[in-house]
């Protein structure tokens, strides 16, 4: 139950009323509060240059949360105990910051790779099955080229389920071997199956789509994207792949680079590896992996697009119809530089910006599946230590949570919530009122707000009963009695 109180005294405190209880005069409705849940503490580089604390810093990734909704995970990564990163938890109101794995220092193995026994900087969010999270490390393993690991939710039973393998040069530009180079983007999870997407490695240096049980056996490389044409730079189906995402038996993904104009792909595959389809080649570098609804895909592109600060794409699943929804302008008061995946509610879509803004370092964006309605949801400020967030948004229960760059010497980024209650309005009809006029927004950017309800008592500790047919805008006669009023849904 999600609550909003309003103290209603008599009419010579109500100019009062509202600076002491922060209410909010008609006219300026908002819709949306941010919040910075955890700030990362400030770390010390040693006399190596390795970066160190207790909690991790610099996180890449998105979050996610447990099935009840009070937990958020994820990975930060520099920081920790080797400055090697982390894995952590913090409760959704902020509280309960838990390190639950610090990778372990990197040492240099007889052929100068940088190696440990369990990852390092881990880039892509962690997934959620049962009691344990399921994430990649693109750095460290027995081979130095990462790795694929399981931990549980209480930091117990850390497992290295897979190290990519040593991935000598071919020759030319890249490093080959048969399972990927540096795995970065999350991973989707099946049942016992993990898939996921290695940067390089595979058979043409380019990059890999592969799965593995999640008890780290049955590693199967699914597809090795193809070098590029000698004449042309350019390739078929692209290389560096950033994300998947899954839908019935097929696995639908973007990659970074490549493709007919060597600006990346929109691709598909089976999850046995067969039927491997380019969809789309894009113009500009996608941002990161897509969501899907229905027979349409959508994602986001780093730059370009009419105003060069990136676009919001949609595209059918059988590759048809590709159209940009959102032209963002470079450094623009909506904001530009896309790093960030989206995120969809109903027929909204959620995101966020790295740059831009009224400070000019990053936005929280939502635009509908058609096009229409983009509205900028938070401009990040330079007075809140947190800014320019690249890692993906994610949405539980009225808000969505992120993570953000830090922004001052004193903290390591932070984790932050922007969250939709329903703000109040409160205002007096006329100059000598007789009666105050509490209003809400019925929804804004996609959130509903029609199933609150208004409630009143005569102490602030109830009992509350419901106002009969209350709606807003809905008038409270100004008595001398005191009466308390909450929003409730």
């Amino acid at each position: 139950m999600k609550t909003n109180k309003i103290n209603i005294n008599n009419c010579f405190l109500f100019p009062t009323l509202i600076t002491l209880l922060n209410l909010i005069p008609a006219g300026r409705v908002t819709a949306q509060t941010f919040t910075t849940l955890y700030s990362f503490t400030a770390g010390s580089t040693d006399a190596s240059g390795v970066y160190t604390n207790s909690d991790g810093s610099y996180s890449l990734a998105g979050l996610i949360t447990n099935a009840s909704g009070n937990t958020l995970y994820g990975t930060a990564q520099r920081g920790g105990s080797s400055g090697n990163g982390t894995v952590f938890a913090v409760n959704t109101d902020g509280t309960g910051f838990t390190t639950l794995h610090s990778f372990s220092a990197l040492r240099t193995n007889s052929s100068g790779a940088w190696t440990n026994s369990d990852g390092a900087n881990p880039e892509g969010a962690v997934i959620l099955s049962g009691n344990t999270l399921y994430g990649v490390a693109p750095f460290g393993g027995s081979s130095g080229n990462g790795t694929v690991f399981a931990v549980h939710t209480d930091g117990s039973g850390f497992t290295n389920l897979h190290s990519f393998t040593a991935a000598p040069s071919n020759g030319s530009c890249c490093r080959t071997n048969g399972d990927g180079v540096g795995p970065a983007a999350g991973l989707i999870v099946v049942g016992d199956t993990l898939f996921g997407a290695a940067n390089s490695g595979g058979s043409s240096g380019r990059g890999t789509v592969f799965k593995l049980n999640t008890d780290g056996s049955g590693f199967t490389n699914l597809h090795s994207f193809t070098a590029p044409d000698p004449s042309t730079g350019f390739n078929s189906d692209g290389n560096t792949p950033n994300g998947l995402i899954l839908s019935g038996n097929i696995l639908y993904g973007t990659a970074y680079s490549g493709g007919s104009s060597g600006a990346g792909t929109v691709f598909k595959l089976n999850t046995n590896g067969t039927g491997f389809t380019t969809l789309h080649s894009l113009t500009d570098n996608p941002a990161a992996g897509l969501i899907i609804l229905s027979n349409t895909l959508f994602g986001a592109t780093a730059a370009g697009g009419s105003g060069g600060g990136g676009t919001v794409f949609a595209l059918g699943t059988n590759g048809t119809g590709f159209t940009n929804l959102h032209n963002f302008t470079n450094n623009s008061s909506d904001g530009s530089f896309l790093r960030a995946g989206l995120v969809l509610r109903g027929n909204t879509l959620y995101g966020a910006a790295g740059v831009g803004g009224t400070s000019g370092i990053g936005t929280v964006y939502a635009v509908h599946t058609d096009g229409t309605g983009f509205a900028q949801l938070h401009s990040f400020s330079r007075s809140n230590n947190g800014a320019s967030p690249v890692g993906g948004l994610i949405l539980s229960g009225d808000s969505l949570y992120g993570m953000a760059y830090p922004r001052s010497s004193s903290v390591s980024g932070t984790v932050f919530r922007l969250s939709f209650r329903p703000q109040v309005a409160i205002a007096p009809s006329g100059i000598l009122p007789s009666v105050l006029i509490i209003s809400w927004p019925s929804h804004v950017a996609g959130f509903d707000y029609t199933g609150y309800r208004l409630q009143k008592a005569n102490a602030l500790t109830g009992p509350f009963a419901d106002v009969p047919g209350s709606s807003s805008p809905y008038s409270i006669p100004i008595t001398s009695a005191q009466q308390f009023y909450r929003l409730i849904q």
